[in-house]
């Protein structure tokens, strides 16, 4: 199912943070997808229902609207609100509270703000709404979220690092002269800093580094010290673009060459790889194809990158390629449907007559290929 997902997918959509993911619905989307939205003061607290004798009974507290983020024309004269609530925040605390399916508006569960969180969500939704027209309208909303990376309130701090890993790589270099290298320094080696989030530091640095931070960079490639590494396909797509194709060896020795090397490192310099064979701009494809291929010396994982060979039609590659379906064993047999779904996608001539031969010493693999597999459509 693994093959499958790199057959059928290929790399991921190029984000700001191409090796890392949002860990939730960042606020505008949450915003934009209710049909209301408040700030509200807790005015009082909800009777436990045990001390009312109906423990079956949810507990309701009554809020005051303070002001309206989104759907003020559902409000109409309402001025306070009953919604479900456990928590034990004093009044006069504030929340964000979301409403659909007007006219009896439905409240979620009330979320608790700071002072910083309630400003943080007003200047939000007065943010132009369509940064989406161009790189400079995106990377113009970034600026404003760089404000709130690793803030002292957690829930911004997560905020604005989902903003950035849904945001486009073309925006996010538009930010090279706005942030800010020695917190980007400071971040990457605080080992406290979760590895999705230190992802997203390792790309900034790419934009905003130079050759400065090499040193630093091979120190921690290098280290035996997993959280040294954590984000370890971050920081190889880092490390390649502030060095260039004389980042390669290292990490061929370190990843691809290197049979000791955990399945998870040379996964991460594969995904590293990907991102610069498509969107990186630092180092050629035909670069970037020479150190995949060192993985065709290691026919237990050669399989992950078959497929990359075929989406940037590297056909020079083949007689490898049908020499490992040859050799394959028991401990790399999985290596055999990729190699056909390689052949097949292969314009010349002589990969029809490779398939039909090694048709012959394992025709339940070409079955399979061309049974469940589309072979990989060449990448622009």
């Amino acid at each position: 199912m693994f093959v499958l997902a790199l057959l059928v997918c290929g790399p991921r959509l190029v984000q700001a943070c191409p090796f890392c993911s949002a860990v939730a619905q960042t606020f505008t989307e949450e915003i934009s997808s209710s049909d209301v939205a408040i700030v509200a003061r807790l005015l009082k607290i909800p009777v436990p229902p045990e001390a009312v004798g109906n423990e079956s009974e949810l507990p309701r507290a009554v809020f005051e609207i303070v002001n309206a983020l989104s759907g003020k024309e559902h409000l109409k004269n309402v001025k306070t609100i009953e919604t479900i609530y456990f928590g034990k925040a004093k009044p006069g605390s504030l929340f964000m509270v979301i409403g659909v399916d007007p006219p009896a508006l439905r409240w979620s569960t009330p979320l608790q703000l700071t002072r910083a969180g309630r400003q943080y969500l007003q200047d939000v939704v007065s943010l132009p709404s369509d940064y989406k027209s161009s790189d400079d309208a995106y990377a113009e909303r970034l600026r404003f979220f760089l404000n709130y990376l690793e803030h002292a309130d957690e829930m911004l701090a997560r905020d604005a690092y989902d903003e950035f890993a849904r945001a486009p790589y073309s925006s996010v270099i538009l930010l090279k002269k706005d942030l800010d290298h020695a917190k980007l320094i400071e971040w990457i080696t605080d080992r406290s800093i979760s590895p999705s989030r230190r992802r997203l530091y390792f790309t900034l640095i790419g934009v905003a580094g130079g050759q400065g931070d090499i040193q630093l960079l091979e120190r921690l490639l290098n280290s035996e010290d997993r959280k040294d590494r954590a984000g370890l396909d971050a920081l190889i797509g880092c490390y390649i673009t502030l060095k260039g194709k004389k980042a390669l060896p290292l990490i061929e020795d370190l990843f691809l060459k290197n049979e000791n090397a955990e399945y998870a490192d040379t996964y991460g310099a594969i995904m590293a790889l990907r991102f610069h064979g498509t969107e990186g701009g630092v180092v050629s494809r035909e670069d970037v194809l020479v150190s995949l291929r060192c993985m065709l010396d290691r026919p237990k994982v050669a399989d992950l990158i078959i497929p990359d060979l075929a989406r940037w039609e590297d056909w020079d590659a083949m007689p490898r390629l049908v020499q490992l379906f040859k050799d394959a064993d028991d401990k790399s047999s999985w290596v055999r449907v990729p190699v056909i779904n390689y052949l097949r996608a292969c314009p010349k001539p002589e990969a029809e007559k490779y398939i039909a031969e090694l048709e012959k010493l394992d025709p339940v693999a070409v079955k399979r290929a061309r049974t469940y597999f589309a072979p990989p459509k060449p990448s622009q």
